[in-house]
């Protein structure tokens, strides 16, 4: 994109028709070497039309603008990427900084190569709030673009490659906020599509512009580092090429050493100093195939002890990104930790190029699809599902975060099937990979064949079986353990959808309360004054009921607009209460300030986007709201209540042996639950216990009460009414 550009007004489109330009930039030759004639001719053409639409502008180190995008293609051509691929490179800048529109370009190079353009193009003329959202954004647009063609993402990462290389010529600032982007985003974009080269150099410069200092000092050490171990380098070399040369394995040998940034990351997660992480020793051993990469690994098994628990078969279960290597760790000599990738010549270029390396755009001829291809479009779908299921862009752009940063584990369906999820990932997260109904549904998991919580952290090789019921539905606990995008995203979307539904009965209650307040029966309402208010107000009838129950409509407003009547009711209160049972669900909940219980006054809380709190009658927290009528509900507690509720006591004790354990005694004995317990020691004498406890209602609470007060080493009990209330009240 024009990260470093000045942008001056474009040229007149009318001048842009061109023909194939005679004298072309040499580096223009290296884009065309694997391109057919009809091909190259468009190329070109492309490039003469970009030249004269950017003519006039000039990037920030005063070069033509024309630089930055024959770059972008150069890169492209490097991957041996299509000619459509390369003449939208050409063209990615020329819709967003000139007068160019996509319609042109679409006349012009045709539809496909209009579609990419438009999929990199950013969204700078739509208002956003703030940079957050606008990033989130054109981040969300993209990701979808790259759903539908993935060659919308790899034009982006070139763009991104060319901009952090030339990067020195913006501001500081700006210098910053880049890198950390390309460090979050881009760079594990890159990973996961296994361009190794590209996300490698990314986080380089993402690093060499956040902390530059650090990094020339780790720079300056690698190479005085890589001097002092060229001796031991060699002599490990060569006993490996002995040893696979007597094994009649034909095979190439290389050096390995990490990039600064990752060594740099390795020093801050593991707190390592520099020499203990450059103490390590890699090799890259290609040989012919698979079964020479086995025969390779007992060869060298035997030269070098193995180092147990270090050995990763990612041929046997390839990476999602496509990875194939074998991965050992073996003791060398002096001790020191060798580790070695053996993998074939195709395994090395997948590592290199990732999902570019498989691309085959060619006309009239259908494409190759590889494993690899068929992994990269299964995520890039799962990019949809969580786009559909989140409620913004902010939201969708961390969902997809979480998936950019695996440290995949290995688990196996009932079925044999293999499936990665990032580390950490939990049975929920599994559910939801297998199928977005199996988590909705799921009920309880099966790991290695025993029950266990859905919480369960999943290690590699666990085989796990998830158990569903038709009636189960997400729980609002699960997105605190579920850590995947598309699993926290289809849960938050079904306890919305649930959250919705309670809201709009909620609002249907506080619709007939105020109706019966003015006179009517909401039996009287028909469907034409239905129709009539869905017009005024431009809602439908569940929206109307939704927002009532949220609090973003008040019932009486619309009972008014429903009976066409003008009446001034100067309490704004129902004729009858509101009966609460206390298990309604998220539309109306208790007050978690006062923790009212059953025979406590309480009062109804209208809160927007949350819907109808109930607290106690002398809750602090209502206490301003009992002057505006609007703002609140008359509630009552319902005749049948069968549910258990919450309370907090504070019971003081003399300092006896065995205490807590006569008043749990004491409190079990009544028939009431212990949720929890804390104690606080006043000098020597006292203690305080807090207890909350589960109690019927206030006849039950009271004896309980009673039953403690009997108990000679109580000295004085209290409820905990409020919230951080630490002296309690004495009236039950």
């Amino acid at each position: 994109m024009n990260t470093a550009a000045n942008v001056e007004p474009a040229a007149d489109a009318a001048l842009l028709h061109a023909t194939p330009c005679g004298d072309r930039p040499a580096v223009l030759s290296g884009c065309l070497a694997h391109l057919q004639g009809s091909d190259i001719a468009a190329f070109e053409r492309a490039y003469l039309y970009s030249e004269r639409a950017h003519a006039g502008q000039f990037r920030k180190d005063g070069k033509p603008y024309i630089t930055h995008p024959l770059a972008v293609a150069e890169i492209l051509a490097e991957w041996r990427l299509d000619a459509q691929t390369l003449i939208a490179a050409l063209l990615h800048d020329v819709v967003e900084d000139t007068g160019i529109t996509s319609a042109e370009i679409a006349r012009e190079f045709g539809k496909s190569v209009a579609a990419l353009v438009d999929g990199v193009t950013k969204l700078d003329k739509i208002h956003f709030e703030n940079k957050a959202q606008a990033q989130a954004e054109n981040f969300r647009k993209m990701l979808l673009a790259m759903a539908r063609d993935l060659r919308v993402i790899l034009i982006k990462l070139a763009d991104r490659l060319h901009n952090m290389r030339t990067l020195d010529s913006m501001p500081l600032d700006k210098q910053g906020r880049i890198a950390q982007e390309t460090l979050e985003i881009y760079a594990p974009i890159a990973n996961r599509l296994g361009l190794n080269h590209l996300y490698q150099e990314l986080e380089d410069l993402a690093f060499q512009h956040l902390h530059p200092t650090r990094c020339k000092v780790i720079e300056k050490a690698v190479k005085a580092a890589r001097g002092n171990r060229r001796e031991v380098v060699d002599k490990i070399r060569m006993a490996i090429e002995t040893k696979l040369s007597g094994c009649q394995i034909a095979a190439h040998i290389y050096g390995r050493e990490k990039h600064l940034y990752s060594v740099y990351r390795k020093m801050q997660e593991k707190h390592l100093a520099f020499s203990e992480v450059f103490d390590i020793y890699g090799f890259r051993v290609i040989v012919e195939d698979a079964r020479a990469c086995y025969i390779a690994l007992g060869a060298l098994h035997a030269l070098y002890k193995p180092i147990p628990g270090k050995f990763k078969d990612y041929i046997a279960i390839p990476k999602p990104n496509g990875y194939q290597s074998l991965h050992t760790t073996l003791f060398g000599p002096f001790g020191t930790p060798v580790e070695v990738q053996i993998r074939t010549q195709e395994m090395h270029r997948v590592d290199e190029a990732g999902v570019a390396s498989h691309w085959l755009y060619k006309a009239g001829e259908a494409a190759s699809i590889s494993e690899l291809q068929i992994q990269t479009n299964q995520w890039l779908q799962s990019l949809l599902d969580i786009q559909a299921d989140s409620r913004d862009s902010v939201e969708f752009l961390e969902h997809i975060k979480v998936d950019l940063f695996p440290d995949e584990v290995y688990v196996f369906t009932p079925k044999g099937r293999i499936v990665a999820l990032p580390r950490g990932a939990t049975a929920v997260d599994f559910a939801y990979n297998v199928h977005s109904d199996v988590g909705d549904h799921c009920v309880g998991v099966k790991i290695n064949g025993e029950f266990m919580p859905l919480s369960t952290p999943l290690k590699n090789g666990d085989r796990v079986e998830v158990l569903t019921s038709e009636s189960a539905r997400p729980n609002p606990a699960w997105t605190h353990f579920a850590i995947t995008g598309k699993a926290r995203a289809h849960i938050r979307s079904a306890l919305k959808n649930a959250h919705r539904h309670e809201s709009i009965q909620l609002g249907e209650r506080l619709l007939d309360q105020a109706v019966r307040a003015l006179g009517s029966e909401p039996v009287n309402l028909g469907i034409a004054q239905w129709d009539r208010v869905e017009k005024e107000l431009g809602r439908s009838r569940e929206d109307t009921l939704a927002d009532i129950g949220l609090g973003k409509r008040l019932a009486f407003v619309v009972g008014r607009q429903l009976l066409s009547r003008e009446v001034d009711d100067p309490t704004g209160r129902a004729a009858n209460s509101m009966p609460i049972s206390g298990t309604e669900g998220v539309a109306v909940r208790l007050g978690k300030c006062c923790r009212p219980i059953p025979g406590d006054p309480i009062i109804g809380q209208i809160k927007k986007d949350q819907g109808l709190i109930i607290h106690t009658h002398d809750c602090p927290q209502v206490r301003h709201y009992r002057e505006d009528p609007d703002k609140w509900v008359d509630v009552t507690w319902a005749a049948q209540l069968d549910k258990l509720f919450e309370v907090g006591i504070r019971v003081i004790v003399a300092n006896q042996r065995g205490v807590l354990a006569k008043v749990a005694s004491a409190i079990a004995s009544e028939g009431s639950d212990i949720d929890n317990v804390r104690m606080e020691e006043e000098a020597d004498t006292y203690t305080n216990l807090y207890f909350t406890v589960s109690v019927q209602n206030r006849l039950h609470l009271a004896r309980l009460m009673r039953a403690l007060r009997g108990l000679h080493e109580v000295v004085r009990i209290l409820r905990m009414k409020h919230k951080g209330d630490e002296r309690g009240v004495n009236v039950v």
